[in-house]
């Protein structure tokens, strides 16, 4: 059922689409981060470039590959790349940026054209079919969605400013390599002493049981179930060479600790023999070394003391890790200085809960406004 005073119409009689080709060759384009999108807010960025500083506003469609059917609103795009496609012409009374974000509801990447390359050509665009309300709706549309995507740009801000200041700290307060850190927690003085990391961690080599669940180790959110990792299960069904990882233990890909690829886990389970898996000793804290096994300097030490010809077959098996030095305070300064990171950590998680549930709720309204199933309340000077 079409709302009402909203108009049924195909899209090739509202609009018409041109290629980048045959734009000036000459001019230099600017990096991605100059197509931020002010519809959707938050780095959407295609893997082409656009010139600013013309008259106009495009809505561009990526074309081919990874970005085909991806759809950005640029406000004034003047040069635009070969792998695109741009709303050339656009019929009065619509709106480009109400036109942008019913593209970019739609998902145009499901007009790909199938084998081959992925492409989307202008025909199918043409021939699909929208529900438009009128001019004035669509810019009140528009202006909610803006409000909604400030809040999300505004909370991703400060997502990333969290980012860097935990990072900015962490080169701070953890040594690097064997030197002490540049600033104390206050109350704090004791020396700092070197050590060899098989002083601070001894290697478990339980094999695990049946009995235990089977856990995934993941960069982004550490030892996990394993069916919460949101992978295809590659696990083998013997699982008799499974180690076992307790809480407090910290998992390491045997081939992959160059990468960083290492978690603290607070679950007891087994783990692919993949992984190497140490406990903490005695007057050492396995969270203080958790981030500081992520820190980019001591990444770059596990990747000099990784064996192997090549970046494939490297690996850093205990007895290697063990030998690497480093410098620590006593174990209260660790705690204090895990403490430090951890309420950082707690801070951005719930910054993210706050975006993952903004998304949310500016989908469930763009599903609505754009289907007319709930309507924007126009002034009544407004009111055809």
């Amino acid at each position: 059922m079409i709302p009402e005073g909203w108009r049924e119409l195909q899209l090739g009689n509202v609009i018409k689409l041109a290629s980048g080709d045959g734009r000036p060759a000459d001019v230099v384009a600017v990096a991605d981060e100059q197509c931020r999108n002010p519809v959707y807010g938050g780095n959407g960025v295609l893997g082409f470039s656009a010139m600013a500083n013309s008259h106009g506003d495009d809505i561009i469609i990526g074309r081919v590959g990874e970005y085909c059917g991806i759809t950005r609103f640029v406000p004034g795009a003047k040069w635009i790349t070969d792998n695109a496609l741009y709303v050339k012409t656009i019929e009065a009374g619509f709106d480009r940026r109400f036109l942008a974000i019913k593209l970019q509801h739609y998902d145009l990447s499901r007009l790909r054209a199938k084998g081959g390359q992925p492409l989307v050509s202008q025909k199918p665009i043409y021939g699909l079919r929208f529900y438009f309300p009128p001019e004035n709706e669509q810019k009140a549309i528009w202006t909610a969605v803006e409000t909604w995507n400030r809040a999300i740009e505004t909370v991703e801000a400060l997502i990333a400013n969290a980012r860097a200041q935990k990072q900015a700290l962490m080169q701070q307060l953890l040594p690097q390599s064997t030197t002490p850190s540049k600033k104390r927690l206050p109350g704090f003085s004791g020396e700092w002493r070197e050590i060899r990391l098989g002083a601070a961690f001894s290697e478990r080599v339980e094999r695990g049981d049946d009995q235990l669940p089977l856990l995934s180790v993941t960069q982004a959110n550490g030892v996990i179930p394993q069916g919460e990792a949101g992978r295809r299960n590659i696990s083998s069904d013997d699982q008799s060479n499974y180690k076992t990882v307790r809480a407090g233990d910290i998992a390491y890909n045997t081939m992959r600790m160059w990468q960083g690829a290492s978690a603290l886990s607070t679950l007891t389970g087994k783990v692919s023999p993949a992984y190497t898996i140490v406990t903490p000793r005695k007057g050492h804290d396995a969270l203080f070394y958790a981030y500081l096994f992520k820190q980019p300097k001591m990444i770059h030490v596990f990747e000099r003391h990784s064996q192997g010809l090549v970046s494939d077959t490297w690996n850093l098996k205990y007895p290697h890790l063990a030998k690497i030095r480093t410098c620590v305070p006593d174990i209260e300064e660790q705690r204090a200085i895990a403490a430090a990171f951890a309420s950082m950590d707690d801070s951005t998680r719930a910054y993210e809960t706050q975006l993952t549930a903004l998304r949310q709720e500016k989908a469930a309204l763009m599903q609505q406004l754009l289907t007319g199933k709930r309507r924007i309340k126009l002034p009544e000077s407004e009111v055809a």
